[in-house]
């Protein structure tokens, strides 16, 4: 897949945001959302927010900018959010660029669970994309889980998760409720990143065994 920049919602998609609202967001404590727009783009402030609409397969695309913060500012303080799987699974969003060895802390990971397998960032102050093929952990008919939660993810067009297997919850999740759908919650981390073009499009269970 070649970059994925403004890439248009597919006719089946459900668009969470489209530049002009927050109505399809929410706030931890089920309040409406109240992140500032701006030419746009939302900007993260406030504290975290969710979609109202949950999801269990699906493919998600989210285009992301981590703004310039300098070279004073090291580490995980470098324009931090985050993009949650069903509200449990996190994908790092992280200003990387330039760092040969990312690990489980950085852009395109899968946080505390998996490194990417490239480093795909772009400079800060410049869009990214992530699109996002997530397949729900599978249950038994007495609700035993059978199957983690597995993820394919690419970066500005690279892939840097491969069909990873995620075993459990990130830290700072909504909650463990497996066997549920959930919601894509985007992290306000204390930077301000912002995010734009933001839809999903569901996909049937039945012939999803690898994305």
């Amino acid at each position: 897949m070649t970059d994925t920049l403004a890439l248009p919602p597919p006719a089946d998609a459900v668009v969470l945001f489209d530049g002009t609202s927050l109505g399809p967001w929410m706030k931890r404590d089920g309040t409406g959302a109240a992140w500032p727009i701006e030419s746009g783009d939302m900007i993260t402030q406030g504290g975290d927010i969710l979609s109202r609409e949950t999801f269990r397969d699906f493919y998600l695309h989210v285009e992301f900018l981590c703004p310039n913060l300098g070279p004073e500012v090291t580490g995980q303080g470098r324009s931090n959010s985050g993009v949650f799987l069903q509200g449990r699974y996190e994908i790092q969003v992280l200003d990387s660029y330039g760092i040969e060895d990312p690990g489980r802390g950085d852009c395109g990971a899968l946080y505390n669970h998996s490194a990417p397998l490239v480093n795909a960032c772009n400079p800060p102050d410049t869009w990214q994309s992530y699109d996002a093929f997530f397949r729900a952990p599978r249950f038994d008919d007495t609700g035993n889980k059978i199957e983690n939660a597995r993820a394919t993810l690419l970066h500005n067009g690279r892939v840097v998760q491969n069909n990873q297997e995620i075993p459990k919850q990130t830290g700072g999740a909504l909650d463990e409720n497996y066997a549920e759908a959930g919601p894509i919650l985007l992290q306000d981390h204390g930077n301000r990143v912002r995010f734009r073009n933001v839809w999903v499009v569901p996909l049937r269970p039945s012939g999803a065994d690898h994305y």
